[in-house]
């Protein structure tokens, strides 16, 4: 406690004040006596007073000073005083904020401050403090648990994914180990997968892969069909189902102790990308917590991220041993999905604007095709411009209300009539070539289609007439037909498939090998040809069937075992996709000509022997020759097909595939890989393999140095688990499967990359 202040301090500033102000007048009368050079005396002192009046006030100040410090002593005294009550306050203050601090501290948050005023600011302080330490211990709690349930969580899908890395081979093994774990992990006591059956689309059904009870492993051949019961429910809407009101006749819980029902049910589905793999269903005593169920949650994300992937796998190694035509037919099969999809979303599509768009389309017809309504009876009740325009009226006044034999030529309507009589009594559309007569009495084609329009109640109210203006073409056929008979009475023609079996001839091709047309229907052409030109048509063959038109003569043999000479062009005919689909032969009979030059060539034979025999070696050669460049240059073009086919192929997998030569060296690096390392395909080809894994991977795992080491051999068919590093130097974790080719002397591996990820929340 401090000192109080006394009296003696005022007594003390008032001697202060005085001894002060004599100083200073004192200093006063010293420099007037010394600038005036007067010596100190009274009567000095008394003649300064007199010459300056103001001195006379100075000598007033030992008086002023003195009442000065007696003041200022008494208001020291005072403030003093009044500063020792304020301590004395405020160490009594401070000492009740010490004992609330040390409760505080001790965790004894309830107990009250006394406020000594309103603006006890410090004290409103510690109230709110003390407030803030009961919410905050409050929301400590709460995290704590919160964090506990995340832990809980975290440790749970942590578990779950070292089982599906390691057990991502077999579903069924899969199952049984995630649904014996889970049923333990999450206290439950049953529990049971159920796997979609998706191998026919048309009677998709859910079976029991594993199911688990009170430490007993159970195996069930239970199949469910889709939308049956629970599980069906559940996977068509694709969302989880929690029951705790539970029919007594559904399920019930054997232990030792007896039998129950359970408490509480939960189905949830296995989603990847909103397609459905299965179904877990989860029987407890207890009911399950939110946590719980967001565990399940986003636990069954990740099973059904692995199952998906597991097929994706099985399909994709499916690929690679199917064969080229398998390839082809799996394309068409995607085209034609893919076409019948479009086509039936245009067709939903066009459901619901039909009949916002029935105008439009009827202009669209009408701009495009000729059309034309009639009565049942014939009568011309509605034409288009088109109609008008291509039959050379001027409008619908001229046509309209007019019979349909106006249109039709007097010699068609013999079977025109019989025609018309069907369609007026509700028989079969026609569709067909029509022949009109204009206006001007000019042939007009068309393809057309007659169909009939029905009311209500089945009768025929009108015939509708829709066509295309074919005249130009027709004229065309035509032409081209009596350019064909020309041909068929003037050359032989004969047609074969690319293999060169007989498809079609005329008759002097018959008339000149002596069968008939069963018969050849039996043979190639190869069967037709002189045994000693044979190698040599097949090397003609093979130039025919790669698009490259050989004119030459021909030695066949008849029926009747005669050979025949014919002079002949073989042309190939596309379809309209730009492959070859037939071979078509037009050829002359030319052998009297043959004959007489064979004869001219014996006669010359014996002069020409010697020169005769080098001709035919160098013959043979250059056609050897020839027939090894033709052979390369198939073989080439069919190992580029297959070679480009089973990259495309590779290029859309999911997963990453790499494939290297026998020395290590990159060869493929599809685009799963590029985003996978972060480096495009142009850098990584041609590079090393051992730029793709840290250097701690290369030293460390025996799979990735015997696979970068051409010297050691590879662990083929066997998953791994690596750790590899990305472009920007970031590593992950990833599973490679490898798998060896040998094609004749040269080896290639390619390795199945897989990366491993599992999402936490």
């Amino acid at each position: 406690m401090p000192t109080q202040p006394t009296k003696d301090s005022t007594l003390k500033f008032t001697c202060f004040g005085v001894l002060i102000g004599l100083f200073f007048v004192f200093i006063l009368w010293s420099y007037f006596i010394l600038t005036n050079e007067m010596t100190f005396s009274i009567n000095c002192l008394h003649q300064i007073h007199s010459q300056f009046f103001f001195l006379w006030i100075i000598d007033m100040m030992p008086v002023i000073f003195g009442f000065t410090g007696y003041f200022a002593g008494k208001y020291i005294h005072f403030q003093i005083s009044h500063l020792s009550q304020l301590l004395t306050e405020e160490n009594q203050r401070s000492s009740r904020t010490h004992d609330f601090v040390e409760k505080l501290i001790k965790d004894e948050a309830f107990s009250d401050v006394l406020l000594v005023d309103d603006n006890d600011t410090l004290s409103k302080s510690l109230i709110n403090l003390r407030d803030t330490l009961r919410k905050n211990k409050d929301e400590a709690q709460q995290r704590k648990k919160e964090d506990d349930q995340r832990n809980w969580i975290s440790e749970g899908l942590a578990k779950f994914g070292d089982i599906l890395r390691n057990n991502n081979n077999k579903i069924k093994e899969l199952t049984e180990t995630l649904i014996q774990n889970l049923v333990k992990y999450i206290n439950a006591n049953q529990g049971a997968i159920y796997i979609l059956n998706d191998t026919d689309p048309d009677n998709q059904f859910f079976e029991m892969t594993a199911c688990y009870a009170y430490d007993k492993k159970k195996f069930a051949d239970k199949r469910i069909e889709w939308n049956d019961g629970l599980i069906g429910a559940c996977a068509l809407e694709k969302d989880i189902i929690v029951l705790t009101d539970i029919p007594d006749s559904y399920l019930e819980i054997t232990s030792g102790l007896g039998k129950a029902n359970p408490r509480c049910l939960i189905l949830v589905p296995l989603l990847n990308n909103e397609d459905l793999h299965g179904v877990i269903e989860i029987a407890s005593f207890s009911e399950f917590q939110n946590y719980e169920i967001n565990f399940l949650k986003t636990l069954t994300e990740n099973i059904a991220s692995t199952l998906s992937s597991v097929k994706i796998n099985i399909r994709t190694a499916q690929l690679l041993k199917e064969s080229q035509e398998q390839a082809l037919i799996l394309a068409a099969q995607e085209e034609q999905m893919r076409q019948n999809m479009e086509e039936l979303k245009s067709i939903q599509e066009e459901a619901a604007r039909q009949a916002e768009k029935f105008i439009s389309f009827t202009n669209s017809v009408n701009h495009t095709l000729i059309r034309a309504e009639y009565d049942p009876d014939g009568t011309l009740i509605y034409a288009n411009t088109k109609f008008i325009n291509k039959l050379g009226y001027n409008g619908n006044a001229e046509v309209e209300g007019k019979h349909i034999s106006m249109f039709v030529n007097k010699k068609d309507r013999d079977w025109f009539e019989p025609l018309w009589e069907e369609l007026s009594h509700g028989g079969r559309h026609f569709e067909g070539d029509i022949k009109h007569v204009t206006k001007q009495g000019n042939d007009l084609w068309t393809m057309a289609t007659y169909t009939c329009v029905r009311k209500d109640d089945g009768n025929v109210d009108k015939i509708l007439f829709l066509a295309m203006d074919t005249t130009e073409q027709k004229i065309l056929s035509l032409d081209f037909q009596g350019q064909v008979n020309a041909l068929n009475h003037s050359s032989i023609k004969a047609e074969f498939n690319t293999s060169g079996k007989f498809i079609d001839s005329n008759e002097l091709y018959h008339q000149e090998l002596g069968y008939t047309e069963a018969e050849l229907k039996e043979k190639t052409i190869f069967d037709l040809v002189y045994k000693d030109d044979i190698d040599y048509f097949r090397n003609l063959w093979k130039d025919v069937i790669s698009d490259i038109p050989r004119t030459d003569q021909i030695r066949k043999v008849c029926k009747n075992n005669v050979v025949v000479y014919l002079r002949g062009t073989f042309s190939g005919v596309k379809n309209m996709y730009g492959e070859l689909e037939k071979v078509i032969l037009v050829a002359n009979n030319i052998t009297k000509e043959k004959e007489m030059e064979t004869e001219t060539e014996k006669q010359t034979f014996q002069l020409k022997l010697q020169e005769e025999k080098l001709r035919m070696i160098t013959r043979e050669l250059a056609k050897q020759l020839e027939e090894a460049k033709d052979e390369m240059k198939f073989q080439f073009r069919e190992i580029e097909r297959i070679k480009i086919r089973n990259e495309r192929t590779l290029e859309g997998a999911l997963d990453a595939i790499i494939t290297i030569n026998k020395v290590g060296n990159i060869e493929f690096f599809n685009h799963a890989a590029e985003l996978l390392w972060d480096i495009t395909k142009k850098e990584a080809i041609g590079q090393p393999i051992k730029i793709l894994f840290p250097d701690q991977t290369l030293q460390n795992n025996d799979f990735i140095r015997t696979f970068i080491n051409s010297d050691e051999p590879k662990i083929i068919g066997e998953r791994k688990e690596v750790k590899i590093k990305n472009k920007s130097g970031a590593e992950f974790n990833v599973l490679i499967l490898l798998s060896e080719a040998k094609v004749e002397q040269e080896i290639t591996y390619t390795a199945f990359i897989q990366r491993i990820e599992i999402e936490l929340f």
